[in-house]
């Protein structure tokens, strides 16, 4: 039998002061709990260590405004590489399944980035499965984000992507940041039904959550057929989180992974730093690792206290329910919006980076294409935190882009070349993997 992957990176200098969740001892007291109950002697379990992504990496995913190094600092490259070391330890079959529990997290960071939101600046899981793409010609992928935050930046990087199916469930946005995350939310006119999102009452419990995952997400995945399933893994549905208000055990995230099964699972939030995340973090790896957990329980934790009220159960059943008909129903609704649309759909988005307090104002042009998901090029303005503005045009041409497709979006950046009206213009060509900005006032190309 293969063993579980776990590299473990706290990120020492990365924090957003020595006083908030999101600092050095958010994963210390889970290195110890783990070392000290010696699991990761055991032989089901094999150690791996981080090393840096490179800058390419991050910009096959990401238009970072004006850089890449402007955008991050080193932990970011090594939070990032430690998923590729476990993609290429998954894919190259050393081990069953695998999981990074690192820092700094990503899954609000969008596909353009001024700036740190939601704590994040580049987004791990999306980084990976374009490296797993491009490296291991990976198409279809699942990704389930179990965080108590929608995850707004991972959706939206995927929103127009028919072949990555992308899962959130969490607190219902109207009571949590960041406000988004609702049913509704499908995906883009050629990916409807792809973007699921299931809102969750504040307290609802392990019973609530385990009923989604074996109604809703377990057949939508077996119907999906993805060639690799990501968990987005949050932990901050716990019930003793600082920053929200849901009811999840440190059991309940062992049996969620259990049922689940993912192939990588990537951490992401979680604040409840002594009384949660060492035991939680112990019952993902335990169900990973395939050891039994029915003895993990947090030292104050009263089942009595837990009970899914028949409402909420109600609720969440006809939210199941409506979700699975939009999916069901994805290819009709795509096939109806290519009779409907021309030739782009555009759109207006405003982003605000909460951190940082910048704000963003996108155009957004999506081609409408017969053959595959289109392409997308983004017009985006902001001032960032140095005070500059920065008024750019992104293209971005996705790995899955046919023939036409990627002629149109070639010929799109050497047009916006010659018209010259913005600060910077960047190419994302997956396909071929070529990586370009343009500093229209200097006038230099960089290939990356």
């Amino acid at each position: 039998m293969k063993p579980t992957g776990i590299l473990f990176f706290p990120a020492f200098d990365w924090a957003i002061s020595p006083t908030h969740p999101e600092r050095e001892e958010r994963l210390l007291y889970t290195r110890d709990q783990i070392f000290e109950e010696g699991i990761m002697d055991l032989p089901q379990i094999k150690e791996y260590h981080p090393r840096l992504a490179e800058i390419r990496d991050v910009a096959r995913l990401h238009f970072c405004i004006p850089t890449v190094e402007a955008q991050i600092i080193e932990a970011h490259l090594v939070s990032a590489g430690s998923a590729l070391v476990m993609a290429d330890a998954f894919m190259q079959g050393e081990v069953k399944n695998a999981f990074a529990i690192i820092r700094p997290p990503g899954h609000h960071a969008m596909t353009v980035s001024h700036g740190n939101r939601g704590f994040c600046n580049i987004n791990n899981e999306a980084i990976m499965i374009e490296y797993l793409r491009q490296k291991y010609g990976i198409k279809r992928v699942a990704i389930v984000d179990t965080d108590v935050h929608h995850g707004d930046g991972t959706q939206e990087i995927y929103w127009h992507d028919p072949d990555v199916l992308f899962i959130s469930f969490h607190q219902d946005g109207r009571t949590l940041y960041p406000g988004s995350g609702f049913m509704e939310e499908l995906g883009g006119p050629l990916a409807h039904g792809t973007t699921i999102n299931l809102p969750l009452a504040p307290k609802t419990t392990d019973a609530g959550i385990l009923y989604a995952i074996d109604e809703l997400i377990l057949p939508m995945l077996e119907d999906f057929k993805p060639d690799i399933v990501i968990n987005s893994a949050g932990q901050d549905n716990h019930y003793s989180d600082p920053l929200a208000n849901m009811a999840f055990s440190a059991r309940g995230y062992a049996e969620l992974n259990s049922r689940l099964a993912p192939d990588i699972a990537v951490l992401e939030g979680g604040y409840s730093v002594e009384t949660a995340l060492p035991y939680v973090n112990m019952g993902l790896i335990m169900a990973m690792a395939g050891i039994d957990y029915s003895n993990l329980r947090e030292p104050d934790y009263n089942p009595s206290r837990f009970k899914e009220s028949p409402r909420n159960m109600e609720y969440i059943k006809k939210m199941v329910a409506q979700q699975w008909t939009a999916y069901k129903n994805r290819e009709e609704t795509i096939a109806d919006n290519r009779k409907k649309s021309g030739n782009f759909v555009n759109y207006n988005k405003s982003i605000f980076y909460d951190t940082e307090y910048i704000y963003e104002d996108q155009i957004n042009h999506l081609r409408i294409c017969q053959n595959c998901g289109g392409f997308r090029m983004i017009e985006s303005r902001a001032h960032q935190r140095t005070g500059e503005h920065f008024h750019v045009f992104c293209i971005s041409i996705p790995a899955n882009a046919c023939q036409q497709c990627q002629e149109e979006g070639r010929a799109a950046y050497q047009d916006m070349i010659k018209k010259r009206p913005f600060d910077l213009l960047y190419l994302q060509d997956r396909v071929k993997d070529d990586l370009r900005i343009y500093k229209v006032h200097k006038d230099i190309e960089t290939v990356l």
